[in-house]
């Protein structure tokens, strides 16, 4: 059953939303991010996905008190991703009680080091696949990767990763719709769990999804579509249950 994961990215901790991952578009939608993730927890969400922009960008540190403060405010689950780039930080994170990482550039320089905190954390680190163009990108999405994404996914595959979480950087924060085609075309690379964002803009996007017919798409991200009222999270999650 796929579930619906609300976005909170944080920059200067504030909750915010930015246009294909452009940290200049970035626009403040809570002031107090806190108040948002219990807002997310009381409306029955069964997992919170928190992005640290500042990190992403290499400005380290500005939200960690933030972070701190919404995991003691929420008992939901909560995946994390942006600039976790060392095993040091990760371990960090994980002894904050944060459920899932995703790591990105990290996970494509340093193979190794992530497989051994995929053996150490079994079913904890997700891998980001954040596509633009069919390329696989890193770094804030600024550069691209010198590997293949087919090729990345052979070395996880096989390990004990929890799965992966697919971004259509040409899609994020556009409300252009989810790229189903490239949704399936993912899921069938791997066995592994497959939660996806960008562009997710209406009801039609879940049913669409509840269509795909391989089973290992285990969340949507719910970011701008939420934010401006295009989505109610009950109703989403409902429809993904198949009850609307």
């Amino acid at each position: 059953m796929v579930k619906l994961f609300p976005a909170i990215d944080l920059k200067d901790n504030k909750c915010v939303r930015l246009s294909r991952g452009k940290d200049e578009s970035s626009v403040v939608f809570n002031e107090n991010p806190v108040d948002q993730a219990i807002y997310f927890e009381q409306q029955g969400c069964k997992r919170l996905h928190l992005v640290d922009l500042d990190s992403a960008f290499g400005r380290l540190n500005i939200n960690s008190k933030t972070i701190k403060e919404i995991r003691k405010a929420i008992s939901i689950p909560i995946q994390m991703g942006g600039g976790i780039r060392s095993k040091d930080y990760a371990n960090s994170l994980f002894n904050l009680y944060i459920d899932y990482l995703i790591i990105g550039s990290y996970s494509i320089t340093n193979v190794n080091d992530v497989l051994d905190l995929a053996k150490s954390f079994s079913n904890r680190v997700y891998v980001a696949l954040d596509i633009l163009n069919h390329k696989l990108m890193i770094r804030g999405w600024r550069d691209e990767a010198k590997i293949k994404t087919d090729d990345l996914l052979k070395k996880y595959n096989p390990s004990n990763i929890r799965g992966y979480v697919l971004t259509d950087i040409n899609n994020d924060g556009m409300l252009n719709g989810l790229d189903i085609d490239l949704i399936n075309y993912y899921q069938n690379l791997t066995n592994k769990n497959l939660v996806v964002g960008g562009g997710l803009t209406s009801y039609i996007d879940l049913k669409k999804l509840n269509k795909l017919s391989k089973k290992n798409l285990e969340g949507v991200i719910a970011g701008k579509s939420f934010y401006i009222g295009n989505i109610d999270l009950k109703h989403a999650q409902k429809i993904l249950d198949k009850n609307a």
